[in-house]
């Protein structure tokens, strides 16, 4: 069996990346590993609502949000995280107090959690395209 060349590996890389940021646990269930990523995907999920429904939609917005950490969490946890940004960006859904930092907390650490497993997912792919052969 015959290696990849770099430019194959680094594609296949970042294929799982993408595929990981786009939908959580897809990664991972890129490169075959179904049962991680049913739990990745399930347990990002729920933490990503969880936030929303304490603080409403409006807790994603990339206009109105002094720290610029915040929406980049947010939005680590999926593309469709970015158009719902875009679609509260006009200031319609108000949140304030308690909520919104308790909705923040949950949507960031929902993103930063895909973000791990987005770099978990890359790991193994690598791991798995540089095994030996047993030449």
């Amino acid at each position: 069996m015959t290696r990849p060349t770099k430019e194959k590996h680094i594609l296949f890389l970042l294929s799982v990346a993408a595929f990981g940021w786009l939908i959580p646990g897809a990664g991972h269930l890129f490169i075959k590993e179904k049962t991680r990523s049913i739990i990745i995907f399930i347990t990002i999920t729920l933490t990503f609502c969880t936030g929303i429904y304490i603080g409403s939609i409006g807790v994603i917005d990339s206009v109105g949000q002094t720290p610029w950490y915040v929406y980049f969490a947010q939005a680590m946890t999926s593309p469709l995280v970015i158009a719902l940004g875009y679609y509260t960006a006009g200031g319609g859904f108000p949140v304030f107090g308690w909520p919104n930092e308790f909705g923040q907390i949950y949507t960031s650490t929902a993103g930063l959690l895909n973000l791990l497993c987005i770099i978990n997912a890359v790991y193994l792919a690598n791991l798995l395209n540089t095994k030996p052969t047993g030449e």
